[in-house]
């Protein structure tokens, strides 16, 4: 079990999707993503296994909750520096976590 003093060492912010492209080299089917996360934290890079609900066009402006303070990872020649957030599915069909409402990038949720 977590405390919830754990709990409050993970950093998750709003953050848009300002760019979407293919990620060829993935060994799974994935997105390369750039998140705006607003002037504290910037923009970030992200790749999300993502392909089988969402296209690019669908991506793009839509705000995404995720996590900022993970070490940044290494998948192939791009470096991801931000895990997006999501409801994991049957066959790894994953559904975006987002607010209901437009907010101001890089809002922390609590």
């Amino acid at each position: 079990m977590l405390t919830w003093e754990d709990f409050e060492k993970t950093d998750m912010r709003i953050g848009t999707i300002i760019e979407v492209n293919d990620f060829p080299e993935a060994r799974k089917p994935a997105y390369q993503l750039q998140i705006d996360f607003g002037t504290e934290i910037g923009i970030l890079k992200s790749s999300a296994q993502i392909t089988k609900r969402y296209s690019k066009e669908d991506l793009l402006n839509r705000q995404i909750i995720a996590v900022v303070n993970f070490p940044k990872k290494q998948i192939g020649k791009f470096m991801s520096e931000c895990l997006v957030l999501g409801a994991v599915g049957e066959e790894n069909n994953i559904t975006l976590l987002s607010p209901d409402f437009k907010v101001q990038n890089g809002l922390r949720i609590a």
